[in-house]
């Protein structure tokens, strides 16, 4: 037994056109850990690094990024957290760049 042609293309038509279901993930940035950070187990440490930095910029009203400096601040916040894993990305943040608000 054959299947007509138009069928079969109408299948196909129905099948390329259906909405792709997208996954939508909420992450709550102040409990992600040094851990999950440095292991990437959230996504690129470097992705959360902008979200805090526009963060804690955004609170002291700063709209100017110096490139240079927050790759400083990140790296700085690596060594932080290599030593104290089960803290909060967020909590060495404050600990290591103390001084700079």
């Amino acid at each position: 037994m054959t299947i007509p042609t138009p069928v079969v293309a109408g299948v196909f038509f129905c099948l390329a056109t259906a909405p792709v279901a997208q996954a939508q993930t909420m992450i709550d940035v102040s409990k992600i850990t040094c851990e999950q950070f440095l292991l990437y187990k959230i996504t690129n440490p470097n992705n959360i690094a902008l979200w805090i930095s526009g963060y804690y910029n955004g609170k002291r009203n700063n709209t100017v990024l110096d490139v240079q400096e927050m790759q400083t601040h990140v790296e700085k916040v690596k060594d932080y957290c290599v030593k104290n894993y089960n803290t909060t990305v967020m909590q060495a943040v404050e600990t290591v760049l103390a001084d700079k608000k």
